[in-house]
């Protein structure tokens, strides 16, 4: 029978959530050698490669992630035990990730939820863009998330719901000319709404050009208020003073989009109960029919 060994698990981990294993071993407060020196150790107990080199720093291998990915259930679990029978060890990390559509409302609401019954438990947040988010748990690096999904993502996670996406314009904006290229406010590449937008005009026949593109946002509301063009979002949260323009004929028809539940419940108690407040605080803060409250 093989017992890794708990600190070389805390390595691992902390060295994929870092990036990097010198970056990990400043964080853990170990030397370098000491950390390369649990790798080794660990790949020879699983008798696998656990992680090959990419330029300066090491990348998990497919049995690498897998790896990691119990290397957190273990260490859950272990900080758990502790923590039952009155041990003092650090605070437990639950690591939470939203687009950013739901910082406003759904992030805060589920928090305060959460942290009712979880006082001790320290929540790390970040809104990123949508396919970081799916990334990020992917490599291990979130314990859950909300994120955006073309129609019948089956397999991506446990759907919440389908939202329509929406023509969106400043209420002043005056509508083109029909004869010019539609002016678009946008994410940058491989925003999902994006890659839907240009493809359902493209489909129409319809001209096109980008007048703005940013991973913010709040620079999207900026330039539709600036009278730029036109955007794509769905309807939750958007500005009062921005209006739907679905109904101009020059505009094509969109797709609904899926929002979905991501993330592994095979986690400690904590990060279970996070996932199902983050479900249920998403479903009751979001109208199922796909319109914004």
């Amino acid at each position: 029978m093989t017992d890794y060994d708990i600190g070389a698990l805390r390595a691992v981990v902390a060295g994929t959530e870092h990036g990097s294993f010198a970056r990990a071993a400043l964080a853990l407060g170990r030397s370098q050698s000491a950390i390369s020196m649990q790798l080794k150790k660990l790949e020879q107990q699983a008798g696998l490669q656990l992680f090959v080199r990419k330029g300066r720093g090491l990348v998990p291998t497919e049995a690498g992630e897998a790896f990691v990915r119990y290397a957190r259930q273990i260490i859950a679990l272990n900080d758990e035990a502790a923590r039952a029978v009155g041990a003092v060890v650090a605070p437990e990390t639950v690591r939470l990730g939203l687009p950013q559509d739901f910082y406003d409302d759904v992030m805060p609401a589920t928090l305060n939820a959460f942290s009712n019954r979880h006082p001790d438990i320290h929540v790390a947040v970040r809104a990123g863009n949508n396919h970081t988010l799916h990334e990020e748990i992917e490599a291990g690096r979130l314990d859950g998330a909300i994120a955006f999904f073309p129609r019948n993502s089956k397999n991506k996670g446990e759907l919440i719901c389908e939202l329509p996406l929406r023509w969106l314009a400043h209420a002043r904006y005056q509508k083109p000319d029909s004869n010019l290229p539609m002016p678009l406010a946008m994410f940058n590449y491989p925003c999902l709404f994006r890659q839907l937008t240009l493809s359902s005009l493209d489909l129409a026949g319809r001209r096109w050009r980008e007048v703005l593109t940013s991973p913010s946002l709040q620079a999207i509301w900026a330039a539709l208020r600036s009278n730029f063009g036109v955007g794509v979002r769905i309807e939750h949260n958007v500005p009062s003073d921005i209006v739907s323009v679905d109904h101009w004929p020059e505009l094509p028809a969109l797709p609904s989009v899926e929002l979905r539940l991501l993330g592994s419940k095979a986690g400690s108690t904590a990060t279970r109960d996070m996932m199902d407040t983050l479900f249920s605080t998403t479903t009751k803060m979001i109208r199922v029919d796909g319109l914004g409250k």
